[in-house]
């Protein structure tokens, strides 16, 4: 069996990797030992809208929602991260009544504060988090949480809120309320994209590394799969810089949000209905899904055309990343969950992850070229 592209010092820990270990818990920050493919909770929180935002997603269905969790559990999944906004509450009640069934401590539970204020003047307001995190623990039905992520970088006015946010979040710990805590990786708070030109954005990746240094996370949310193109220039990889503070990782969107399963069909587009967040994405509309079918020829060709075939490589490619990780996918339904935790079999050899890196990130330029990927992005100013 072929080794693995060794890309940093925090692929250590897996560049020998076997088609056992690659399906082997982890032990990650904080002592969590997780299945090391985990459920991301988003989808099954239905359509909403937030901050004049379609958030959500409207191909949800409670039933198959509760089918997919008791899927999930029964198939060796023990990691389930959701947030307080997906669906406003309703994810976390829906994965709340999987938590009712099952030994808690069998779990690791995982969610997220900051994207919904309710009618505080902010949402790291430390009164605010104190009731949110009494209502997300309700919700859940479980008196704690094994990660709580910082969901949002926007803290206020010159960071007014920051450290209180964080005095707040140590105090969950002191509390035995929260086991650790997370931040997200390099991203843009949402309404930013419609309000601010591109030119004037802060650096993302400055603002991250800035915040990293006074959170001091244990966990950090990071979007990665082979579409993910590498740090700006100067900056540094995200997977050695966890490694080197003794991090985990996350890894949210490992496939994609579908479009690496080749699951949809450019001749026969989606439709998604209100309240939906992919209503907003240019990769799901006729033009860009070509893009995505012809930038996925080849990976057909090598690995096989079915959507598990592809769901493999794909998650294969995040899980050899570093063993400081694991990866969240999400689900719609109980078929979804069963094809994504059945789907691995043996490790991508060294030659794989060169062709898989080499083939997506053409076609992740291919996408760029086209245009933004949101919709209704600002445009940079003529």
């Amino acid at each position: 069996m072929h080794r693995p592209v060794q890309q940093s010092s925090a692929d250590n820990e897996v560049d020998k990797m076997t088609a056992t270990s690659l399906l082997a818990a982890r032990t990650l920050a904080g002592g969590l030992t997780v299945h090391p493919i985990g459920v991301g909770c988003w989808a099954i929180g239905g359509p909403d809208h937030n901050l004049g935002l379609p958030m959500g997603w409207s191909t949800a269905n409670d039933a198959a929602s509760l089918a997919g969790l008791e899927a999930a559990y029964t198939l060796g999944a023990n990691l389930f991260d959701t947030a307080d906004v997906y669906g406003h509450g309703h994810s976390e009640r829906l994965l709340g009544r999987l938590v009712e069934q099952v030994d808690r401590g069998s779990l690791v539970l995982s969610s997220k504060i900051g994207y919904f204020a309710g009618t505080a003047a902010h949402a790291y307001l430390p009164a605010a988090m104190r009731r949110q995190l009494e209502t997300s623990l309700e919700n859940l039905r479980t008196d704690r949480l094994d990660v709580y992520f910082f969901h949002t970088s926007e803290f206020g006015p010159d960071d007014r809120y920051l450290d209180g946010a964080i005095e707040q979040m140590r105090d969950f710990q002191r509390q035995g309320l929260v086991r650790c805590i997370g931040m997200r990786g390099p991203h843009r708070y949402a309404p930013h994209r419609l309000t601010q030109p591109r030119s004037a954005r802060p650096d993302k990746h400055a603002r991250f590394r800035a915040l990293f240094d006074r959170i001091r996370p244990d966990y950090l949310a990071v979007r990665h799969n082979p579409l993910t193109p590498p740090p700006p220039a100067g900056q540094p990889d995200i997977f050695t810089l966890a490694a080197d503070h003794h991090t985990s990782i996350l890894i949210n969107k490992p496939l994609g949000q579908g479009l690496l399963t080749g699951k949809y069909d450019p001749q026969r587009p989606p439709r998604f209905g209100d309240g939906d967040h992919r209503q907003r994405k240019r990769w799901y509309t006729p033009d860009a899904l070509a893009v995505v079918d012809r930038g996925l020829a080849p990976l057909r060709d090598r690995f096989g055309s079915t959507t598990q075939d592809l769901a493999r490589v794909a998650l294969a490619y995040s899980l050899q990343r570093a063993g400081n990780t694991a990866v969240l996918v999400g689900f719609t339904t109980p078929d979804q969950v069963r094809e994504n935790l059945t789907a691995l079999d043996t490790p991508l050899s060294a030659d794989d992850l060169s062709f898989v890196r080499a083939t997506l990130g053409q076609l992740q330029q291919d996408l760029d070229a086209a245009g933004e990927v949101f919709l209704d992005e600002t445009a940079p100013p003529a």
